[in-house]
């Protein structure tokens, strides 16, 4: 098995859950991280901090769990957090202050900070991390981008984004399956090579050369909370995909048809195990303002 570099550039936060009186680390890309290192990955997370009591949590969380964060910044100010609280397993988001200080400061990436992108695999990231102006210059690394939109695709945002990523990542559990299918295509029309879709307990899809395949939900032995269970299928995919081969792609479209269906089948069953921890991976600390 080969290693899998994944560096997530963006968000981090802590998830305050009001009804436990708990924090627990978090954020798309702090989640990708450890999910990516949970399955095997040496990843790498690059983002902004505040300097709160949150922000020395996330950061001594990330030393604790070995995941490098050397290139990240420093401001000060609040660090990104959300509330939350919980109904019948499901997290329910109940506001956040938007990144704290990450809204406020540009990555303003040097050239250092880029030589030590090339040294990754794939670069992930998504919609909340303040990025968009960022891809040019990140694509011209040379290093694939996967970017999480989430459940937002409207077509401004796909003209922005799609250009520079060679991986999309989108939540349609709203959609019906031909909604889902022609936003999945859409994203495709850009050029972009693979698209994923998952539709949470209905499974999930990947379009990859005009093929369309699927894989069904594992069902979780306990459902404690549904945090990052879509970060934790994206994560294992990609991370499986990178240990594979060791290359995002295969030339053999029936090889990358094989391998992509292995991937989706270990993000469905790692997704399944993340639902029976606390928060979006567990350490929880009493909430501090």
């Amino acid at each position: 098995m080969k290693e899998a570099k994944i560096i997530a550039i963006g968000d981090n936060v802590v998830d305050k859950y009001l009804s436990r009186g708990k924090m627990y680390p978090g954020g798309q890309c702090v989640n990708t991280c450890v999910y990516s290192l949970m399955n095997g990955g040496k990843p790498a997370y690059l983002g902004k901090f505040g300097d709160d009591a949150v922000a020395a949590y996330n950061c001594m969380i990330l030393e604790k769990l070995g995941v490098d964060f050397s290139h990240s910044r420093h401001f000060h100010g609040e660090n990104g957090a959300a509330k939350v609280t919980l109904r019948d397993g499901d997290r329910v988001f109940l506001g956040s202050n938007r990144g704290g200080v990450a809204k406020e400061h540009p990555f303003d990436f040097t050239e250092e900070d880029l030589e030590y992108i090339r040294g990754y695999q794939l670069i992930y990231t998504n919609n909340n991390s303040y990025i968009l102006d960022d891809l040019p210059l990140l694509s011209g690394t040379g290093v694939p981008i996967a970017f999480d939109f989430s459940t937002e695709w409207e077509d401004e945002l796909l003209n922005r984004v799609c250009p520079y990523i060679q991986i999309a990542l989108l939540s349609c559990a709203d959609l019906t399956d031909s909604e889902r299918e022609a936003r999945m295509r859409r994203v495709a029309e850009y050029g972009v090579k693979l698209v994923v879709g998952t539709v949470g307990e209905a499974g999930s899809y990947a379009l990859y050369g005009g093929e369309i395949l699927y894989a069904h939900a594992c069902h979780a032995e306990q459902v404690l909370d549904t945090m990052g269970a879509g970060d934790s299928y994206f994560a294992t995919l990609l991370t499986s995909l990178l240990q594979d081969d060791g290359e995002l792609f295969d030339a053999d479209p029936a090889g990358m048809q094989k391998r992509l269906r292995t991937a989706m089948q270990r993000g469905a069953e790692f997704a399944a195990k993340v639902c029976g921890m606390e928060g979006a991976f567990g350490y929880g600390t009493p909430i501090v303002d």
